[in-house]
């Protein structure tokens, strides 16, 4: 039996999508992304399409995610956020981001935020996928973000959450309890 040839686009998205799925399976375990250019515009690529809306306040990123189809939004109705720097004045605009209803509390956004590994802030989380506790180290977002994350979580409603450093991912989902140590 022929089977179809896949691009190495395709292979490249469905190595991306595999990393994000098990990033938001097993919460603070990195996970590796196929090498590319931009991870932010491989993670774009794979998540975002015509059906969808993102916001992103990096101008080059944006017009980048656009050859996707996707459409630009406002935070308050993008489904996908994609914050390559997140610095302290983003947060306000930031707590505006969907967090879903009760009735549909897949509707909250994806936030994909670029950081660093092994330095900065030590979080514990637990939850579902984790036995446990689990430790990281994660620098290049402001602390208060945390702090905003707790505000606007209400299991089920919130944010899943993806960490991005160089071609490491990292999931947070909306259902794991950070602490800030």
């Amino acid at each position: 039996m022929a089977h179809p040839m896949r691009y190495a686009e395709e292979t490249r998205s469905q190595q991306v999508f595999q990393a994000l799925l098990w990033a938001l399976s097993y919460p603070g375990r990195r996970q590796a992304l196929p090498n590319s250019d931009d991870p932010f515009v491989a993670i774009g690529a794979t998540l975002i399409d015509l059906e969808t809306t993102f916001f992103t306040p990096d101008h080059d990123l944006a017009r980048r995610l656009g050859f996707s189809g996707a459409r630009p939004a406002p935070i308050s109705s993008a489904m996908y956020q994609f914050f390559p720097d997140l610095g302290k004045a983003d947060l306000e605009t930031l707590a505006a981001a969907p967090t879903g209803s009760y009735t549909y509390p897949d509707t909250g956004a994806t936030l994909v935020l670029g950081c660093t590994f092994d330095s900065g802030t030590l979080l514990r989380l637990r939850g579902p996928g984790i036995p446990g506790t689990t430790e990281i180290l994660v620098g290049g977002l402001p602390e208060t973000f945390w702090d905003l994350r707790r505000e606007v979580i209400h299991y089920p409603l919130g944010w899943e959450v993806f960490l991005v450093a160089g071609n490491r991912v990292v999931g947070i989902p909306r259902s794991c309890v950070v602490e800030v140590l």
